[in-house]
């Protein structure tokens, strides 16, 4: 018979909001596996640290180095379809082998999480399980104690990596914003926003609910450049 894949939302950071749920299922998991970038821990994998015991079986998963390449480029997405196609192969091999495998994914898996690619490649042929988690926006505004959206205010989730017009055009018609991947896209999301009228109401948060938090006005934050565990966030009027 085969194994069952649990993907677990991880939360935004602070272990504490891992769900009991992901939490349990965790620990009764005998494999997990996770994303990394190349020499780093991995996110949900440094969140998952104290429910790991030595009786787990670890695959990681590290993410091949496509920084050179344009991220609207054919090649891009074939290098990452190509590193998608081997991981889950991987995983399947111990479905096979009769293992239930829990995949980790910070924040929630379906929430841009790499994790929704491994679903839609084994979905087909294996029993899933998907246990939601605490996104990192929902984090974020909490940690900064802003009410994000009112009434009846709607809320707009837009990736940094858009081209500039576009943001403009979105965030002008937007009651409230969660711009998320910002990365090296800091300054073309601080142009869109002074060009909507909203760079005033933009609060940056870097690695939400993490020991390492830092939240600032967007204005006040002039390095050109975000790490990938940052957002901004624009509250309803």
């Amino acid at each position: 018979m085969n194994g069952h894949l649990y993907i677990l939302g991880m939360g935004p950071g602070d272990p504490e909001l891992v769900t009991r749920k992901s939490e349990r299922i965790l620990r009764q998991t005998v494999v997990y596996a996770y994303f990394a970038k190349k020499g780093e821990v991995g996110h949900a994998r440094k969140i998952a640290d104290d429910m790991l015991s030595s009786q787990h079986q670890e695959l990681r998963f590290e993410y091949p180095i496509t920084t050179e390449i344009p991220h609207q480029s054919n090649e891009y997405k074939e290098a990452l379809a190509l590193f998608y196609d081997q991981s889950a192969k991987i995983i399947e091999q111990h479905l096979q082998d009769g293992q239930d495998v829990a995949l980790l994914c910070e924040g929630d898996p379906l929430l841009y999480g790499s994790a929704m690619y491994i679903l839609e490649r084994l979905q087909p042929n294996y029993l899933t399980h998907i246990v939601p988690g605490i996104t990192a926006m929902s984090g974020c505004w909490s940690a900064a104690q802003l009410p994000i959206v009112k009434y009846e205010q709607t809320l707009t989730v837009l990736p940094a990596t858009l081209p500039l017009e576009e943001l403009v055009t979105k965030l002008r018609l937007c009651n409230a914003a969660v711009i998320m991947k910002i990365g090296r896209n800091l300054s073309k999301v601080k142009q869109a926003l002074q060009s909507a009228g909203l760079l005033d109401k933009a609060i940056y948060i870097e690695r939400g609910t993490q020991t390492e938090e830092k939240m600032v006005p967007l204005t006040q934050f002039k390095d050109s450049k975000a790490p990938y565990f940052s957002l901004i966030l624009i509250a309803g009027l």
